[in-house]
């Protein structure tokens, strides 16, 4: 995990996987908070817009998981 923020633009950045993946959808998970997925629909950041007064508020968000069966080969 990395956190990056960007100060001009009060824009703070929790990435959940390798810096630099491309995002493939984007959802609003709340007012100034999105969510990056890629390709598989795995949750690759978070992105906080106004982070200063998003995160000087009291606030929660749910992000719905779905599970992944992965098959074992042999």
């Amino acid at each position: 995990m990395r956190i990056e923020y960007d100060p001009a633009r009060d824009l703070l950045y929790i990435w959940l996987s390798a810096p630099g993946t491309r995002a493939a959808r984007t959802d609003t998970v709340a007012p100034g908070i999105h969510a990056d997925f890629d390709a598989q629909g795995t949750l690759i950041g978070l992105e906080i817009l106004d982070a200063s007064q998003v995160l000087g508020q009291e606030g929660q968000f749910e992000v719905v998981f779905t599970p992944v069966t992965t098959a074992v080969t042999r």
